[in-house]
């Protein structure tokens, strides 16, 4: 039987965009100005998301201590909110759409690895939050997911699967469990 070997990991032939220099740069930014909450504005940091090639609409909301990848694979539509403690992995493009709520610890995950390769390769697949979506407090969002117009992952839950329009979904994996009625 084989083994993991680590020292042949190789991610080729990933790339995150940017030039290393912008990476190092976001890496040091993005510690200092998101991931803690030394400053609240969202103002603030929705301008140094577009310097950074972010693509978001009017009136986004990102609260204190959330954590981003990489900028310019992140596209976020107007009136969205960002929860503190976020953690968005954009390894590659995630797609968030208008009226989307991130709830707090959130995480919505891009990148994970080959587990049957002994060089554990990296595996990337974007995400796309369609309009109205929410995902509750700490529930994750795996590669490769599409949650469908005002679907809800609720808290705790995994999506490792599509979300239907409308779909209320719990659990790990997450099921749908019933419909979303908006009044």
């Amino acid at each position: 039987m084989s083994r993991t070997d680590l020292s042949t990991y190789n991610n080729h032939p990933y790339n995150p965009g940017g030039n290393a220099l912008k990476r190092i740069f976001w890496y040091y930014f993005n510690a200092l100005f998101f991931k803690t909450s030394f400053i609240p504005s969202s103002a603030f940091k929705v301008f140094f998301l577009r310097l950074f090639g972010a693509k978001i609409g009017k009136n986004v909301t990102i609260k204190p201590c959330v954590n981003i990848k990489y900028p310019w694979n992140l596209h976020i539509g107007n009136e969205s909110w960002i929860g503190e403690n976020v953690w968005i992995d954009s390894l590659v493009l995630i797609q968030i759409g208008a009226h989307v709520c991130l709830s707090q610890g959130a995480v919505l995950l891009t990148g994970s690895h080959n587990y049957k390769k002994t060089s554990f390769d990296l595996i990337t697949k974007g995400i796309i939050l369609e309009d109205g979506v929410w995902i509750c407090a700490g529930a994750m969002v795996t590669p490769g997911v599409t949650a469908a117009s005002h679907a809800v992952l609720t808290s705790g839950s995994i999506a490792t699967k599509n979300m239907e329009a409308y779909g209320v979904y719990q659990g790990n994996p997450a099921v749908k469990i019933r419909e979303r009625e908006i009044s």
